[in-house]
């Protein structure tokens, strides 16, 4: 057998968690190889493309992929009319290109960036075998690689509660500068967006995965109802979907072996259980898991704990408010109740009952 690799950091997954890692770990002088089971970056599109204003203070850049800018939330519960958050900035982004631009800013800072290439296993000793056939020997591994990360399951940590999402691109026929949410007793589990970007806008749904085959009649009736209403279009210019991890946080650090474990973005849980959000999480989680990689390799010996524990105070009390509102919805379907109106009002971010105690 061909004698492994060795390298300081293995990343898994080339989404904006990966890139910032190997990004983060790479200026610090790492040598580091970031794989991605796509072709190439950001491709297929498996997102609603929303993301606050605050990721500008993150990232440079995202003028260059935005595609229209948001300043509004409405919220429509039922057949009620829309409860209008005015202070709700952000962009509807291509999430193509800003995949790319980060993955490539991964690769200018130092990072060995493969497309079309996996991990297939990790192996004793931390050993990693790859799809190619090939065996790398990482000093430490970060997994970025999804709701369903090999990584996470290979080391016991793995996103057990998800939602199934389905998303269409239709025509826009009016101009429009808000997100709008649609809450309702049939959607279990989760909820409707439309998303604007300029004269075309991503309509989506997600639901509790025992309601997963109920996702295309549900979306086509949202669908037909917004065409009547002469919001949107009835030709279909794209379809997508995908899975959105909705358990909360994860142990992000785990040794394997004698090698550690870390986890950023949807792969450590980071994705809120209410909204679905997770852009901006990756980008920070990201970017702390490379820099707390290298300060480890370079003798700080409790860098990947204070890792984890940085991930608690930046988003454990978001994500826990989230998990007991996602909870007390799904509660009343399962002693055979639909939620009330005032209870999608209590388990959605627009309204003050979502923030009360």
């Amino acid at each position: 057998m061909t004698a492994p690799i060795t390298i300081d950091v293995l990343v898994v997954g080339l989404g904006p968690a990966g890139s910032r890692a190997a990004t983060a770990a790479a200026n610090a002088g790492c040598s580091v190889l970031a794989i991605d089971r796509k072709q190439e970056a950001g491709t297929p599109v498996q997102c609603a493309e929303f993301v606050p204003a605050m990721l500008a203070q993150e990232l440079e850049g995202l003028d260059g992929v935005t595609q229209q800018r948001i300043s509004r939330m409405a919220t429509f519960i039922e057949t009620h009319g829309a409860d209008i958050k005015p202070d709700f900035p952000g962009r509807i982004i291509d999430r193509r290109l800003f995949d790319a631009a980060l993955a490539k800013q991964a690769e200018r800072s130092g990072a060995d960036c493969r497309f079309a290439l996996q991990l297939e296993k990790i192996l004793s000793k931390g050993i990693v075998l790859l799809s190619d056939g090939s065996l790398v020997q990482p000093k430490l591994i970060i997994g970025c690689d999804g709701p369903r990360s090999r990584v996470g399951c290979a080391i016991g940590q793995m996103n057990r509660d998800l939602v199934e999402t389905r998303q269409i691109t239709v025509p826009l026929l009016t101009p429009h500068d808000a997100t709008d949410i649609f809450l309702s007793a049939a959607i279990p589990g989760g909820y409707a967006w439309l998303f604007p970007k300029g004269d075309i806008a991503n309509l989506g749904i997600g639901v509790a995965p025992s309601a997963k085959k109920q996702l295309k009649p549900l979306l086509d009736n949202i669908h037909k109802t917004l065409v009547r209403e002469g919001r949107v279009g009835s030709n279909i210019l794209a379809h997508t979907g995908g899975a959105i991890p909705v358990g909360g946080l994860l142990s992000a650090f785990v040794w394997f072996w004698k090698t550690p474990v870390l986890l950023a973005g949807d792969a450590a849980g980071l994705t809120n259980p209410v909204t679905g959000a997770g852009i901006t999480s990756a980008v920070i989680s990201g970017d702390l898991a490379g820099q707390a990689a290298a300060d480890w390799l370079q003798g700080d010996e409790v860098a990947l704990k204070e890792y984890t524990v940085e991930l608690r105070d930046l988003f454990g009390p978001a994500l826990d408010r989230a998990l007991r509102r996602r909870s007390e919805i799904l509660e009343q379907y399962m002693t055979n109740n639909e939620p009330s109106p005032a209870a999608l009002r209590r388990g959605w971010i627009a309204y003050p009952e979502y923030w009360a105690a």
